[in-house]
């Protein structure tokens, strides 16, 4: 592919896309609970991944070690099926804006966990980007009126998307002596089918069992459901891929980040969430952080 600059516009379009999967999962969040939701969005998502890998002619099932796949299936239960379900719960609490100020923790996290536990290095430009992210879910929330959400709630949200975040990453580094030497698809349907199994395990049992399937049948959810999972967990996984092979990692990350930005502009214009000064400069400061950190 000699396309200048490919990589970056693929990486730019998946920021875009994830953006406007946001949308939707936060309208779907008004009528379906954050469990039955991430449930619904798993069971489309590996459907949507086994038909694509079946079309390409791809591995399902690839010739690996046991211990390949237990690494997998655990990180899949701990960002999959756990993180994303108190994500949701989170976005649900927080609205699509500070929802993702508190989301770009992420490479912070991802960061920190490689220093502790792959030796990786941690520079003062990664620790400065982190002190940035911090500070701007410190701007953003701190004079959050009652009207808006009360105190408690706040604090619930941001907590909920705090552990979230931290689950998310702790996926990623479990899994990332895998991904190393794996193909990245492959990779991603065993995550994704490991937690769409464990979910629809503790769906079974769940006092609730009877409302999270419906959501597997046609209604008038699904405006919201499908897009939102076709968006989020299949085009913009796929974008993000192909993003990652054509430009490098660390630029990729950069500008994938930047989804923050698209989040911010589409909730104002279709959420009708307010844009104030303070989310402005929270805005900036985690948009600035995030940088620090991929550049550290």
């Amino acid at each position: 592919m000699n396309i200048p600059y490919f990589g970056e516009i693929l990486s730019l379009v998946c920021a875009i896309v994830w953006a406007a999967a946001i949308m939707f999962f936060s309208k779907s969040g008004e009528t379906t609970k954050p469990f039955a939701l991430n449930f619904f969005k798993n069971t489309l998502a590996s459907i949507l991944f086994i038909i694509t890998s079946l079309i390409l002619g791809k591995e399902i099932l690839r010739n690996a070690s046991l211990n390949d796949y237990l690494i997998l299936i655990i990180s899949g239960v701990v960002g999959i099926a756990f993180a994303d379900t108190i994500y949701f719960s989170s976005l649900n609490i927080l609205g699509a804006g500070i929802s993702t100020v508190v989301n770009t923790l992420f490479n912070p996290f991802v960061i920190g966990l490689s220093f502790i536990f792959l030796g990786e290095k941690l520079s003062i430009l990664q620790l400065i980007g982190a002190a940035l992210i911090i500070s701007a879910i410190g701007i953003t929330t701190v004079r959050v009126t009652a009207l808006e959400i009360t105190r408690k709630k706040l604090a619930l949200g941001i907590f909920l998307g705090v552990l979230s975040v931290f689950a998310m990453a702790a996926s990623v580094i479990i899994a990332k002596p895998v991904l190393d030497n794996s193909p990245i698809i492959w990779c991603t349907e065993v995550r994704l089918i490991a937690g769409t199994i464990v979910m629809a395990i503790i769906a079974l049992f769940h006092p609730r069992r009877k409302i999270i399937f419906t959501t597997l049948k046609p209604s008038k959810e699904w405006k919201y459901l499908i897009p939102g999972t076709v968006l989020g967990a299949y085009l913009a996984m796929v974008i993000w891929l192909a993003g990652l092979k054509f430009a490098y990692a660390s630029v990729a990350t950069a500008i994938n980040q930047t989804s923050v930005i698209f989040v911010f502009i589409f909730a104002a214009i279709f959420l009708k969430e307010r844009f104030t000064l303070r989310k402005f400069v929270g805005l900036v400061l985690s948009f600035g952080g995030i940088i620090l950190v991929t550049i550290g």
